[in-house]
């Protein structure tokens, strides 16, 4: 089977071709759209990301990787990072969801709990993610969400595999403390889940 690369390839000379990479991964990074800014905008990311690939195709480095998956989903990130409102308003809604002790339709939170190995409550994360600066948030969502490698979040981010690492250990610590912190204080709801989420560098 042709892989993404070759495809990617061929669309140089070939645009058309290009609608198959489309086929192969609108789904994932339209799910990861939609756990990062809600449905209601979900869609308008899902298309701005294509047509940014489709625009930078040439960029994508065709020798090193077969798989446009962590490309698209490192450009879905920047793009989510431009609807701040409605990932402020998806933040809120975890929130409220932990508060009533409901759990995230899309198991998302119950994901990053298990990825990140968090002992405290998944209900506590929401408030602590979004409170995140924006690259560590961006570092880990695409690990807890977007199920990549360390190295492909690397070619996702644009940053060498260790910054991944470095990251990853550091909001795993961020997370923990807050925990801590949180249970301590008898107070789950946090801060960053306003309108500032998404903003920060």
């Amino acid at each position: 089977m042709t892989n993404d690369a070759d495809i990617i390839r061929l669309s140089l000379d070939r645009p058309a071709e290009f609608a198959e990479i489309f086929v192969r991964h609108a789904k994932p990074v339209g799910a990861f759209a939609a756990r990062r800014v809600g449905r209601n905008a979900a869609q308008d990311v899902l298309s701005e990301t294509f047509l940014i690939a489709f625009r930078r195709r040439g960029s994508f480095d065709t020798d090193t990787w077969e798989s446009a998956r962590p490309w698209l989903l490192g450009i879905a990130s920047r793009v989510a990072g431009k609807h701040f409102r409605d990932e402020a308003a998806q933040w809120r809604a975890f929130a409220a969801e932990s508060r009533s002790g409901a759990t995230s339709s899309d198991g998302a939170l119950d994901a990053a709990g298990e990825r990140l190995d968090a002992a405290a409550s998944v209900r506590l994360l929401a408030p602590l993610i979004a409170g995140l600066p924006r690259r560590d948030r961006d570092t880990l969502l695409l690990y807890a969400w977007g199920n990549l490698t360390y190295e492909e979040i690397g070619q996702a981010l644009g940053v060498p595999t260790g910054t991944v690492r470095s990251r990853l250990h550091r909001v795993r610590q961020k997370l923990t403390e807050g925990v801590g912190a949180v249970a301590a204080d008898g107070d789950s709801t946090g801060g960053g889940i306003d309108g500032r989420v998404g903003t920060r560098a």
